[in-house]
């Protein structure tokens, strides 16, 4: 099973990866919101944040996994290393940028750079302490490079989606709101619960 799977991604590499990297960027929204233990799910949060992973985020990390393998083949520490900078200095700003301002369109906002001026320098900060770059960069194939993403986007977009809803972009204050001291679950519990789905 497991090659003929390989076979499809080998075969299908485009399709495979950006539908998988879509599909669990969304679900990241959905664990959020799960989380969040809201009365019912906003699923038109939700497909926001898949038109902004299908339209761009699947799409760009395909093109530029192989984009950075062409420019510096392999996996040597020192093409490692160029990729890693590359990727933390060029991608890593303009996808967290795209998700902010992209999601603040789709849903109507007047000012669609807000949530990406409070938010972005944080997030930013946050996402250069991930090790998910060196990690693809240096083991992962590059047919599966951007399902690999998808999979560790899966929880990066779980904390983007928190940030943009209710956190400030930190870690600190995501880890906080997943593990909140016990005064403060009740209160966040019934904060949570009490907002209203945009259906």
């Amino acid at each position: 099973m497991r090659e003929a799977l390989l076979r499809h991604v080998r075969r299908f590499p485009w399709a495979i990866n950006v539908t998988l990297y879509g599909g669990l960027f969304a679900g990241g929204d959905v664990v959020h919101q799960w989380f969040s233990r809201r009365r019912e799910m906003d699923w038109r949060q939700t497909r926001n944040v898949a038109v902004v992973a299908f339209g761009f985020h699947g799409n760009f990390n395909f093109l530029w996994m192989r984009f950075l393998e062409r420019r510096f083949p392999g996996n040597s520490l020192r093409m490692v290393m160029r990729k890693l900078l590359l990727d933390q200095t060029t991608a890593a700003p303009l996808a967290t940028s795209v998700f902010y301002t992209g999601v603040s369109f789709l849903e109507g906002k007047e000012d669609i750079f807000e949530d990406w001026r409070e938010k972005f320098l944080n997030t930013y900060k946050v996402s250069g302490g991930r090790d998910q770059p060196f990690v693809n960069f240096a083991l992962v194939p590059l047919y599966v490079r951007t399902t690999f993403t998808g999979c560790c986007a899966f929880v990066w977009a779980t904390f983007l989606c928190f940030s943009r809803q209710s956190g400030d972009g930190t870690a600190s204050a995501a880890l906080t709101w997943m593990f909140p001291k016990e005064g403060e679950a009740k209160d966040n519990d019934r904060a949570d619960a009490s907002k209203p789905a945009d259906n």
